[in-house]
């Protein structure tokens, strides 16, 4: 694990996260995004920059973050042809009769705690962000 931060686990701000899903994912990023219902808006994301490896679910609910297993470790890094810098570990509720065990290995990783609208409004506030497929109409 030399040279590799390692992540006892993701300290997220106060807030309900119980719904979460991908929102993006592309050679440069892997996005997730959360909140208490993401009808309308999500209020958190995790954004993994240049992910190497992702194992997890679309769409979860209520994940617990925890420091990631030896194993998890060794595999990631067999696989990967070395230690990633960033390496988070979670269980998570995905409707199955267990928890899914999920883990992404990227190059960073950020917290962003912001409202994202997943609708159009004219009348959004200045600098108002807006979820990735989210466009005016017309």
């Amino acid at each position: 694990m030399s040279g590799a931060r390692r992540f006892s686990g993701v300290q997220l701000p106060e807030g309900s996260w119980w719904d979460w899903e991908v929102i993006g994912w592309d050679a440069g990023q892997f996005r997730l995004a959360a909140g208490h219902d993401l009808t309308y808006h999500h209020g958190l994301e995790l954004v993994f920059d240049q992910p190497a490896f992702v194992s997890c679910p679309a769409v979860f609910h209520d994940p617990v973050f925890r420091a990631p297993t030896r194993d998890e470790w060794t595999g990631v890094t067999r696989r990967l042809g070395g230690a990633p810098p960033v390496l988070v570990a979670f269980e998570a509720d995905a409707g199955g009769p267990e928890p899914a065990s999920c883990l992404v290995a990227a190059e960073g990783f950020e917290v962003v705690h912001a409202m994202v609208l997943r609708y159009w409004r004219e009348d959004a506030a200045p600098g108002q962000r807006f979820a990735p497929w989210v466009r005016p109409p017309g």
